[in-house]
């Protein structure tokens, strides 16, 4: 069921698709430096708030600079029990759950643990807290500028914008459009922005087990993240590596990228782009 936060209790769950839409395309290109793979085994972590000292949840990069100016997207792991003080950000984010249970919401709020595959917003000046149960807790973090920073509640404002939750079990999957309908081909779910060229936009693409083909990006810059399962990508005719859940891999312009999902299990990648692109099999 969707599992959203005050006034938006009743808000379907597409009602919000473009309400994120905003972006420049020539600031994605400024960010973007150069055609990336990270894999998830050779992150970074730091301290996210290193004001908390051993309290912090830790912070990797994937792209951009969360102390900087640029586009973001970093993971952020969370110990079981975390549980922050209420507080806001100067900028609004993006969140999918990667793995564990995510609770974010206005700090009298029941608990609303989001799993897996869940996404969530959080807008710029709103007072809310996040929490996490489970023995790995991670999600995906995405802002359009920075810097990222905490806040104390009394620097609190209302910009306009409104938190979403959006429960794993409540994402509506649909055939990529021109591919046929197909019980067990990719399928797509729509998150937020616009699909038209130029204008930028976040998506889930579920690949089944057994899956061998090519994603075509049209706009002038690509982000891929693995949410689940362990797909591979074809680095080079000679070398394949295998993403597991957190790996990342981007471009700019518009190369194919060469994936697979041959294990036992279906792949769910969240990707970010500032026009369309397609999935064909091989």
């Amino acid at each position: 069921m969707i599992k959203s936060k005050r006034d938006m209790r009743e808000l379907l769950p597409f009602a919000f698709a473009t309400t994120l839409t905003t972006v420049c395309s020539s600031m994605e290109v400024a960010a973007e430096q150069t055609n990336g793979l990270v894999l998830a085994s050779e992150l970074k972590w730091e301290q996210l708030n290193p004001a908390r000292g051993d309290r912090s949840p830790k912070a990797a990069t994937l792209w951009g600079d969360r102390k900087g100016a640029v586009p973001t997207g970093f993971l952020a792991k969370f110990v079981d029990g975390f549980s922050s003080p209420p507080h806001i950000h100067n900028v609004t984010y993006r969140a999918v759950v990667i793995s564990g249970g995510i609770h974010n919401d206005d700090p009298n709020a029941a608990a609303m643990w989001m799993p897996a595959g869940s996404f969530w917003t959080q807008p710029k000046g709103e007072v809310h807290i996040t929490a996490a149960r489970g023995n790995t807790n991670v999600a995906l973090v995405e802002i359009d500028e920075g810097p990222y920073l905490v806040l104390p509640v009394e620097k609190a404002f209302d910009s306009g914008e409104r938190p979403i939750n959006l429960d794993a079990s409540n994402i509506v999957w649909v055939v990529p459009p021109g591919m046929p309908a197909s019980s067990n081909g990719p399928k797509i779910a729509y998150l937020w922005g616009s699909q038209q060229e130029g204008q930028a936009n976040g998506t889930f693409v579920k690949l089944p087990t057994g899956f061998r083909g090519k994603i075509r990006s049209t706009g002038s810059t690509f982000r891929a993240v693995v949410i689940k399962g362990q797909p591979e990508y074809q680095v080079s005719e000679t070398e394949v590596k295998t993403l597991e859940p957190g790996s990342y891999f981007g471009s700019v312009g518009t190369p194919i990228h060469n994936v697979s999902s041959m294990g036992g299990e279906e792949s769910v990648l969240y990707i970010r782009t500032n026009g369309n692109y397609e999935v064909k099999p091989n």
